[in-house]
């Protein structure tokens, strides 16, 4: 193939587009990053703090050890769209949507049996529950959008669907749980720099506040 004049300019001009888009994306993701750990860990206050980058630009995980109130520990993983990527950008936004933040927070107080509300229709591929054929199932609707419910005792179902209600955009939330083999309440959403710390203060509140207040006696 002959190199014209014009696929030559054509070729650079890509180049220098891709080059500045980098650079661009790149800041723009490492400003969300920061943004979003100086607020997560301004409301969580831990007394010690662990973090692991995660492919450079794309999010990081962060580890906390809390000790206060009905909190052990508060994890969570943060993955960003490849901004900085000017071709690969399109194809995750079509893959993935949009920023994920995953939070695992391990209170003091025994979780004794599962619960999930997961949004109907996010998931591609189903996530794999333990124990899930032992379940009971049903469709929940929570401020116009419908959750699948998988529960043990249906007062969890409405325990988590309250909880729910509490954050800033219901919508945002795709799957939360009560998880008793590891202990853990879970929350996958999509997070927003206008809402994040509000998002936050209502997990930490629901921690300490509504575990601790309903003990998930059999």
């Amino acid at each position: 193939m002959k190199v014209t004049p014009e696929l030559l300019l054509l070729i650079m001009a890509l180049g220098a587009i891709a080059t500045l888009q980098f650079y661009k994306g790149r800041k723009l993701n490492l400003t969300i990053m920061d943004y979003y750990l100086r607020t997560i860990e301004g409301v969580v206050k831990p007394k010690d703090k662990d973090y692991v980058w995660i492919g450079g630009y794309v999010g990081f995980r962060a580890f906390y050890k809390v000790n206060e109130g009905n909190i052990d520990k508060f994890e969570y993983t943060l993955t960003l769209l490849p901004r900085q990527s000017i071709l690969y950008f399109p194809i995750s936004k079509l893959i993935n949507r949009h920023d994920k933040i995953y939070f695992v927070v391990k209170p003091y107080a025994a979780i004794r049996r599962e619960a999930h509300l997961i949004q109907k229709g996010y998931y591609r591929l189903k996530p794999k529950i333990e124990d899930e054929e032992l379940l009971q199932r049903e469709i929940v609707e929570v401020n116009g959008k419908q959750y699948e419910a998988l529960f043990e005792k249906r007062r969890d179902v409405e325990m988590l669907k309250e909880f729910l209600q509490g954050f800033s955009k219901v919508e945002n939330v795709k799957h939360i749980s009560l998880t008793p083999k590891t202990n853990v309440l879970y929350v996958f959403m999509k997070p927003e720099i206008e809402t994040i710390e509000q998002d936050v203060r209502h997990i930490v509140r629901f921690v300490n506040e509504s575990i601790r207040e309903n003990p998930f006696e059999r």
